[in-house]
C-alpha cells in the first residue's frame, strides 16, 4: 500500500500547473516584444541610413561638377529623376554659410546656387517619386583680399544636402549633409 501512495505523489507532480504556464507566456511576451522593438528600430535605421547616403552622394556629385569646371572651364548641370535640368553656377558667391555649414534656414537662396533633386525609384519617368532633396553650395576664393601682386586660384567650397523639410536629425532623419572642399589649378 506505501508503494501505491508513494506512485501516487510522484505522477501528481508530473504534470504543468496553471500558474507555470502563465509565468512561461509571460517570458515568451516580453522577449517577443523586446525583439520587436529591436526590429523596428533597425528598419528606421536602415531609412536613415539611405537618405543620408543619397543625400552623400548627391553633394559629393555637385562638389565633383564645381571642382571640374573650376579647374576646367564652362558651365555645369545636373538632371535629376524628374528630367530637370539644374544649373551649377561655380562663380564665387551662393547659399549661405554660417560658420563651415551651409545654412538652410535660407528662405531664397541665390538662383543656381541651390536645387531641389528629386529621387524616383527607379529613376526614370515614370519611376515613383521617392524623396526631393534640397542641396545649396557656396564658392569662395581663398586669400582674395590679399593685395596685389599675390593672387589664388584656390576656391572653398562648401556643399550643403539635405530630404527636403526634414532638417532635424533623429532615429528616422539624418541631419543635413555638409562637405567642404580646396579646389584650384
Amino acid at each position: 500500500m506505501r508503494n501505491i501512495v508513494e506512485r501516487h505523489r510522484k505522477n501528481s507532480d508530473a504534470g504543468v500547473t496553471l500558474v507555470e504556464v502563465l509565468i512561461a507566456t509571460l517570458i515568451l511576451l516580453i522577449c517577443s516584444l523586446t525583439i520587436m522593438a529591436v526590429v523596428g528600430t533597425a528598419i528606421a535605421l536602415n531609412n536613415r541610413n539611405k537618405i543620408g547616403s543619397t543625400g552623400t552622394m548627391l553633394a559629393q556629385s555637385v562638389v565633383e561638377h564645381i571642382k571640374a569646371t573650376l579647374i576646367g572651364s564652362g558651365s555645369s548641370s545636373l538632371t535629376d529623376c524628374a528630367g530637370t535640368v539644374w544649373t551649377i553656377n561655380t562663380a564665387p558667391g551662393g547659399a549661405a554659410v554660417s560658420g563651415a555649414y551651409i545654412n538652410f534656414s535660407q528662405s531664397s537662396p541665390p538662383a543656381n546656387y541651390h536645387m531641389n533633386y528629386v529621387v524616383n525609384s527607379p529613376c526614370s519617368g515614370s519611376g515613383i517619386q521617392a524623396k526631393v532633396y534640397d542641396v545649396r553650395w557656396n564658392v569662395k576664393i581663398v586669400g582674395a583680399d590679399l593685395t596685389p601682386p599675390a593672387s589664388t586660384n584656390t576656391y572653398l567650397i562648401t556643399v550643403g544636402s539635405r530630404l527636403q523639410g526634414h532638417d532635424e536629425g533623429n532615429v528616422i532623419y539624418p541631419l543635413a549633409v555638409n562637405f567642404r572642399v580646396m579646389a584650384g589649378n
